[in-house]
């Protein structure tokens, strides 16, 4: 699939602006964090920024982006209808919770139940995000059982991580948070080799064959059904040269796994405010690694359409 900037930066943006929601949300609501001031003022705006930049984002890959609305019409039956109305619902709660921490300075009542809201509309709208790829049957690679999780985990590891930024920044960090954000980035990086490992060994099940239905030879294109490349090509037969995966898993590793780790390792043996350094230089590298992790999950996908031009 061709990997368009605006749709990689929109699953990253928005699943770790959710996942650092969420765990405000949560962690807020339940009072395990002060109702500081400038603490919610930045996390709240932080995360509501990120997703609404990726929202924002996503629009640039439609044809006709101010026609955008119709899309969530549907949402009875697409899953990208879904996730826009999931998305705005979750302003809602979002809202009166941001007005209550912030100007009320609390987190408890009403203000902590809007906090629980705030999160459960979060983690929905990261599945919902999930399943608009891992529904599409012709692309093996995300019709999967790692699809969804794989979101769900990246979510919570990337929004962890940037909220044991913040914490850090304003002096109430904890070890049980960054022990947390290790164990979350740990199995974000366990579970992404898992996902490569699966789809290096997957075996599409539909062939040139199967899908003519001329089964028992070999059956193949006599000359190419286009004279030039087209929009299926462009936009469905993306390829990237495997030595450039290879180097770009590494940089994947490197970057959203491996670097965060050592770094938050680093965080936990300094007192503030030089915890807060590697706290944000964790969450700033972990980002930018998963900017390239989302672009290969494009790339490296393969539509059945293809057949059609014997790839």
């Amino acid at each position: 699939m061709h990997p368009a900037f605006s749709v990689v930066f929109f699953t990253t943006a928005t699943g770790a602006g959710y996942g650092l929601l969420a765990l405000l949300g949560v962690l807020g609501g339940l009072q395990l964090i002060p109702p500081d001031f400038w603490l919610g003022l930045t996390g709240l705006g932080l995360a509501l920024g990120l997703v609404a930049a990726g929202l924002l984002s996503s629009t640039g890959h439609l044809g006709r982006p101010e026609r955008a609305w119709r899309a969530f019409s549907q949402w009875r039956s697409s899953w990208l209808s879904r996730e826009g109305v999931a998305s705005v619902i979750t302003f809602i709660p979002a809202g009166l919770f941001g007005i209550g921490w912030v100007f009320f300075g609390r987190t408890d009542g009403w203000v902590g139940i809007a906090g629980i809201l705030t999160a459960c509309c979060a983690v929905v709208t990261v599945g919902t995000t999930g399943m608009i790829y891992a529904s599409l049957k012709p692309i093996a690679q995300w019709h999967s059982r790692f699809t969804l999780p794989g979101y769900f985990i990246f979510s919570a590891m990337t929004g962890s991580v940037l909220l044991n930024a913040l914490m850090q920044s304003f002096d109430v960090g904890s070890k049980t948070l960054l022990a947390a954000c290790v164990l979350l980035t740990v199995i974000g990086w366990g579970w992404k080799l898992t996902t490569w490992r699966y789809n290096d060994r997957l075996e599409i099940p539909t062939t040139a064959n199967t899908a003519t239905g001329l089964a028992g030879g070999t059956v193949r294109s006599s000359e190419w059904p286009h004279t030039e490349e087209n929009y299926l090509l462009k936009e469905m037969g993306f390829r990237i040269a495997r030595k450039h995966s290879a180097k770009l898993r590494l940089i994947t590793q490197a970057l959203a796994f491996a670097l965060p780790v050592l770094l938050l390792a680093v965080t936990s043996a300094l007192p503030w405010p030089f915890a807060a350094a590697p706290s944000v230089l964790a969450a700033t590298v972990q980002f930018a690694g998963m900017l390239v992790e989302r672009w290969l999950f494009f790339a490296e996908a393969k539509h059945t359409v293809t057949l059609y031009y014997g790839r």
